[in-house]
């Protein structure tokens, strides 16, 4: 059932990202272009997924528990570092110059342009390298 859910999330999260012209890199930089041809549109689709995602979290937290286990898993983590604010900076970087991020990157693969598939490629290296930085330290 927990799969199910998962893959109906996954349709509904999708769609809404294409709905919203979040899979159009022209659209996303157009709406990162400050200074330029602002394109506002984003505005709405972050809106509404900041209200949806408040009240959802305002619904869930009144139960004792999640439907399929058996206690809520959240982070802990509450560190300001600079492995956060360079992570931040690598993404919105790679954002403005791509004009994905990674939901829309994935959710436009099934167009499997070859620009398109070189960032997903490096977007997988880079969650591979930071997953292994920590344990280079330790």
């Amino acid at each position: 059932m927990k799969i199910t859910i998962a893959l109906l999330a996954g349709l509904v999260f999708g769609l809404g990202l294409s709905l919203g012209g979040m899979n159009q890199p022209a659209v996303v930089l157009g709406f990162l272009d400050l200074f330029g041809a602002w394109n506002p549109r984003l505005v709405f689709v972050m809106g509404g997924a900041v209200l949806t995602t408040a009240i959802g979290y305002r619904l869930v937290f009144r139960r004792d528990r999640p439907l399929f286990e058996s206690d809520f898993q959240l982070p802990t983590a509450r560190r300001f570092d600079a492995r956060l604010v360079g992570g931040s900076a690598l993404f919105g970087i790679g954002w403005g110059i791509a004009g994905y991020c990674p939901g829309p990157a994935l959710a436009s693969l099934s167009g499997a342009a070859p620009s398109l598939l070189v960032l997903v490629a490096t977007m997988l290296a880079g969650w591979w390298l930071a997953a292994k930085i920590p344990a280079a330290r330790a």
